[in-house]
């Protein structure tokens, strides 16, 4: 049945929605774009430009077997509609079905033989199916119809599939013959931004909107350059340019959002999100953004409520339901428990990060429910998959310990003692994740000479800074050895003077990034009288809660026990070497200790940071403040025994990880000892 004739208005009408998701989808806010699609749809669902949009966002979203049910519903209407086509054997090829596909891109290039992008994707048919003489001919002939066109083609394929080299030339060759493409000019700086070279990506897309000042895409690409370099102030005057251009579009304000919530202006955040969703009521990324913001200032019923209208009108988006499992004091009901186990059993339609997702909060309501067997099964599902997208190296881990210790060796820190500045301000948290850092933090925060801040970047941007001071590409640690007193002396300076936006007028402030460890010899040199705490726990419950922690980003050590258990020994052999060559510098704070002596550590606690008493920091449940931590419910609300030795519950389970970190584990107490120790 072929669409009926339209009247202008309706022409017009649904011109403005398909320009409107087709914009939300360029800059990168697929979910918004899909939304957009769905809701035009029931008014305008025979057309057919709609449709494939809608199908184009879902191959974007890896979802290809539901992309080929809207270009299929095209195709029923009109059988020889190229972008259906197209469409079609995009969707095989991303379904790994090349020889299917071959066939509609064969059809749609007869239809449309001047589309270089259509030749593009036979290529890759054929390229697929073993026919190299027949691919090569299909990009000869792309390049021969439209040479810019196929270059930024190709280069969004591989930027895709993160060939950021490949991406990188064929852009510098379309810009060598445009070279003001702002086409080409944001996708270069996307490049840049992947490949961590902000400063590149900054200029690129300020050269770009200078080319185009109404280019609302650049704008928010730049806000979020501005945002990843903590530039919050540039980010803000930079996204207001977007909103002012573009009040209604919602990835916008979302955006805002996510720079204030970043900044820690935690209310003006959530009017950020809520302004989006004025827009679009079901947006995912302002949904799922309001939900962190309240769970970070313990405003938790209210943070469970937009995580739920999240997963109500995205069903299939596992970030939501781990941002909910990972409260750690919530709980599922039978409806959200049915969902996720359909989700992993869907092997076609579910891509792996929301996969990861689900795996993790079944893993914590399985736990929750006592079934640890069927918890750890989840749990060690979502790691395996996880591990296959992260990078780590643990011989690199021990190479990179082992010249840190033999750089930092007590003469050469007592060589230059006193270099550094001086002033006492930090309190430096340090030790593995899930260890009780987080504890100790709300503890501290809980003084009125103390602020709690935030796991701050600053002392690995000193590190940088010493690596980018040395024109003969001498590197950090050995870097270290020949800088000159005022070097030393500019470091903690500036280190200071970064950590300022993070602080109000409290004389002591907190850094809380755990793997900050590693850099404790840098940080008496650069900062001598800075205060270290190193929280400790048993090293099973210590490694258990890291592998069952889905992080956001980082600590790629964590999703396997043989890698968690070798991070371990690596992270027990450098602290050893710190108190050895730095005898008092660093206060070990045992969970265990804290659980069975609140008030003896809290007092040892104050003591080595150089602070009166105060009864509030036993009330540390009291304090009200943004908490950024996967522990965040957990330190509100006084200290409990339930979580000690709580890796009993799955000692099956961890025998490797037993077998790793025997060398610790035989010299503790027995009662702290696995059985197969004796």
């Amino acid at each position: 049945m072929r669409p009926q004739a339209r009247s202008e208005q309706e022409v017009a009408a649904i011109r403005a929605a398909y320009d409107r998701a087709r914009q939300v989808m360029q800059a990168g806010d697929l979910d918004e774009a899909e939304l957009q699609c769905r809701g035009a749809i029931p008014r305008f669902g025979r057309d057919p430009n709609l449709l494939c949009l809608l199908g184009e966002i879902l191959i974007r979203q890896r979802k290809p077997q539901e992309a080929r049910t809207w270009f299929g519903k095209t195709l029923k209407m009109l059988p020889d509609f190229p972008r259906a086509l197209e469409g079609t054997g995009l969707a095989l090829l991303a379904e790994r079905n090349p020889a299917d596909a071959l066939a509609f891109l064969q059809k749609a290039a007869s239809l449309v033989p001047q589309r270089a992008k259509t030749q593009l994707a036979l290529a890759r048919a054929f390229s697929q199916t073993g026919h190299g003489a027949e691919a090569e001919q299909a990009i000869e002939r792309a390049f021969r119809l439209d040479p810019s066109r196929a270059a930024l083609a190709e280069a969004t394929d591989a930027h895709a599939a993160g060939d950021l080299d490949k991406a990188e030339k064929l852009i510098r060759q379309v810009l060598s013959e445009q070279p003001r493409s702002v086409s080409a000019m944001r996708l270069l700086a996307q490049v840049a931004m992947d490949a961590s070279r902000p400063r590149a990506a900054i200029e690129l897309l300020q050269r770009t909107v200078k080319l185009a000042p109404g280019f609302v895409l650049a704008w928010n690409d730049l806000a979020n350059a501005w945002m990843k370099e903590e530039r919050f102030d540039l980010a803000l005057e930079t996204v207001a340019h977007a909103i002012e251009l573009d009040p209604e579009m919602p990835h916008s304000h979302m955006i805002r959002g996510n720079i204030l919530a970043k900044a820690q202006r935690h209310e003006e955040a959530i009017e950020a999100y809520r302004a989006a969703l004025e827009n679009s009521p079901r947006h995912m990324g302002a949904l799922s953004g309001l939900g962190h913001v309240l769970k970070t200032i313990g405003r938790t019923d209210e943070s469970i409520e937009a995580y739920r209208s999240c997963i109500q009108a995205h069903p299939a988006f596992g970030e939501a339901y781990w941002s909910m499992a990972n409260l750690k004091t919530f709980e599922f009901n039978p409806e959200e428990v049915e969902v996720m186990l359909k989700m992993v059993q869907d092997d076609a339609r579910v891509a792996d990060e929301p996969r990861v997702n689900f795996r993790y909060s079944l893993g914590k309501h399985f736990e929750n429910e006592g079934d640890y067997a069927t918890a750890f099964g989840h749990y060690r599902a979502g790691a395996d998959l996880r591990r296959t997208h992260e990078m780590y190296d643990p011989v690199q881990t021990q190479v990179i310990h082992d010249r840190i210790i033999q750089t930092f060796s007590r003469a050469f820190l007592e060589e230059r003692e006193g270099w550094g500045d001086p002033r006492p301000d930090p309190i430096l948290i340090v030790g593995l994740p899930r260890s009780g850092s987080t504890l100790i933090e709300q503890i501290l925060a809980s003084h009125s000479q103390v602020e709690g801040t935030a796991e701050l970047p600053d002392l690995s941007r000193a590190i940088r800074d010493i690596n980018r001071s040395r024109e003969d590409r001498a590197e950090y640690p050995e870097a270290v050895a020949d800088l000159p007193r005022e070097a030393i002396l500019e470091l903690g300076e500036r280190y200071l003077q970064r950590t300022r936006r993070y602080r109000t007028n409290t004389p002591f402030f907190i850094d809380k990034m755990p793997n900050n460890f590693a850099a404790i010899g840098l940080l008496h040199l650069i900062l001598p009288n800075a205060k270290v705490i190193n929280a400790r726990r048993h090293p099973l419950d210590s490694c258990l809660g890291s592998y069952k922690q889905l992080f956001f980003k980082g600590q790629a050590f964590t999703y396997d026990l043989f890698e968690l258990g070798q991070y371990y020994l690596q992270y027990q052999r450098i602290m050893d070497h710190w108190h050895e060559v730095l005898p008092g510098k660093v206060l070990d704070v045992r969970y265990e200790d804290m659980v069975h002596d609140q008030e003896g550590q809290t007092r040892r606690l104050l003591e080595h940071c150089g602070l009166e008493w105060e009864d509030q920091c036993l009330r540390f449940y009291e304090t009200e403040r943004a908490i950024n931590t996967a522990s965040s419910e957990q330190v509100r609300q006084p200290i409990y025994t339930k979580a000690l030795n709580f890796w009993r519950n799955y000692e099956a389970e961890l025998a490797e990880l037993i077998t790793i970190l025997e060398p610790l584990l035989k010299d503790m107490p027995e009662a702290d000892r696995p059985a197969s120790l004796g």
